[in-house]
């Protein structure tokens, strides 16, 4: 075939303009709204949106998937029997974290558990806490000995040793170090002032430290 007779390329689709944007997600006040006016389906979006949010939250201060899924369910029923007393002026995702931190506080104060943890049980990158950070640069490597398994032997301690904190002190590792929130917002959630979240963070570090150093002698 001569390239006079040669079929013509395809010509590319039009793109589609008759697919709409997705509607923008309703305002957490006016779902709140609808629910206190009885519309529980607008609780279900709230939950939606948040309730991945709150199971980390739990687990990471439980160690255990089952607590964990239990919490929150307890944390959810709590939420939505207080619904009619929630003020307005407050936003709800550190309203249900509150619910959820004093939910798993009291579990854990009757349980007294002490949990390990494993490294596929649960994430936490140890340099985010600068109190312990020269604890765990290569300085600390024996001559010939693997970076990484001497990082993955310390990730551990340090996972099991997150464990052994009180409870308050362990609320605000795991929402610093974990769920990445600041000072000033985990001082909303759990009501205190900021500076006792510096101070709780502080002991915390400090006990994480010394537990580091401890086992780092032995390793």
């Amino acid at each position: 075939m001569s390239s006079a007779d040669a079929l013509p390329s395809p010509a590319a689709p039009a793109p589609d303009r008759t697919k709409s944007p997705d509607p923008p997600q309703e305002p957490d006040e006016s779902l709140v709204a609808k629910v206190q006016s009885g519309d529980t389906s607008a609780f279900d979006q709230l939950i939606e949106r948040y309730k991945g949010r709150l199971y980390a939250t739990i687990y990471h201060m439980t160690s255990n998937h089952e607590d964990a899924a239990d919490l929150l369910q307890e944390t959810l029923i709590r939420a939505f029997r207080a619904m009619p007393r929630f003020r307005r002026d407050a936003r709800f995702s550190t309203w249900a974290h509150r619910i959820a931190i004093n939910v798993t506080i009291n579990h854990l104060r009757q349980n007294k558990r002490r949990a390990t943890l494993s490294l596929d049980q649960m994430e936490i990158d140890p340099n985010e806490l600068d109190s312990i950070r020269e604890l765990l640069s290569e300085q600390s490597l024996r001559p010939g000995e693997d970076p990484e398994h001497r990082l993955a032997n310390l990730q551990k301690i340090l996972n099991e040793s997150i464990q052994t904190l009180s409870e308050n002190h362990r609320a605000v590792v795991v929402m610093h170090s974990v769920q990445g929130l600041t000072h000033a917002q985990i001082a909303e959630v759990l009501g205190v002032p900021e500076g006792t979240v510096k101070t709780r963070l502080f002991h915390a570090h400090r006990l994480l430290r010394k537990k580091l150093a401890r086992h780092l002698k032995e390793l």
